[in-house]
């Protein structure tokens, strides 16, 4: 299993310390220590969709300007995600060829 998301986020930290209390072992990926290529990005959009992978209650959503938001499609919505990592709504859980975005234990649970 692969995480994905940025150290620093509270739901990260929760979902880390969930996983960590079931005993599972799972890789983190930091998207703005580690980065984010854009091909990995390709497989979010592809499996998760662009508009489930924005973050509209996160500051960067809310710092971008209202034209750029107003205007979003996949394709500019993949220029921002790769501009501004944070913007992405996080965890993304991955198994098995799975994704489970967001983190709620009880989903988890069903989910591993």
């Amino acid at each position: 299993m692969k995480i994905y998301g940025i150290k620093n986020c509270d739901t990260m930290k929760k979902a880390r310390l969930w996983l960590d209390t079931q005993g599972l072992s799972v890789e983190f990926i930091d998207y703005k220590k580690d980065g984010l290529s854009p091909e990995l990005l390709a497989e979010f959009v592809q499996e998760l969709g662009w508009q489930a992978l924005i973050n509209k209650r996160g500051t960067t959503y809310r710092k971008l300007d209202e034209q750029v938001k107003d205007t979003m499609d996949e394709a500019s919505a993949i220029n921002v995600m790769l501009e501004n990592p944070s913007i992405i709504k996080r965890p993304l859980l991955v198994k098995d060829g799975e994704y489970l975005l967001g983190f709620k234990a009880e989903i988890y649970q069903e989910f591993i």
